[in-house]
């Protein structure tokens, strides 16, 4: 099942625009390596899914993979072929909102040869540009 919220103040939102770079989240700090976005947009709960099940097929039971983003954004839409007026549409599905900066997934537990290629094939499933980050330790 898809990743959504369990309550919500309001059903419908705005979609408004994806401006700045990640303040926060922009750091690898639960694994040892990450995936981090390069470019704005969102990202739907099932986009989201669809990556972990490929993370972890990858992974074969070794290592631990941290989801590092939520959709918590409605997005609407109207049917087809529907008269322009009578409002705004039902909630079609959930998205999460990216900045450029934001770390998406972390591994934790595998050499960086096979967590390279474990986000490879991640970066296959998303709608953004991402690159591998390892976890800086000061």
């Amino acid at each position: 099942m898809a990743l959504m919220p369990k309550r919500v103040k309001h059903r419908k939102v705005m979609r408004g625009s994806v401006r700045g770079f990640a303040h926060r989240g922009n750091r690898v700090v639960f694994g040892d390596h990450g995936i981090q976005a390069l470019e704005a947009g969102w990202i739907s709960a099932q986009v989201i899914e669809a990556a972990r099940i490929t993370a972890n097929r990858f992974l074969g039971g070794e290592g631990r993979l941290y989801i590092r983003l939520f959709p918590h954004k409605p997005l609407t839409s109207k049917p087809l072929e529907v008269r322009m007026g009578t409002g705004k549409g039902e909630p079609e599905y959930w998205a999460a909102e990216i900045r450029p900066g934001q770390v998406l997934y972390e591994i934790a537990g595998v050499p960086e040869e096979v967590a390279k290629r474990a986000f490879a094939r991640v970066a296959h499933k998303l709608p953004l540009k991402v690159r591998y980050v390892p976890r800086r330790t000061q």
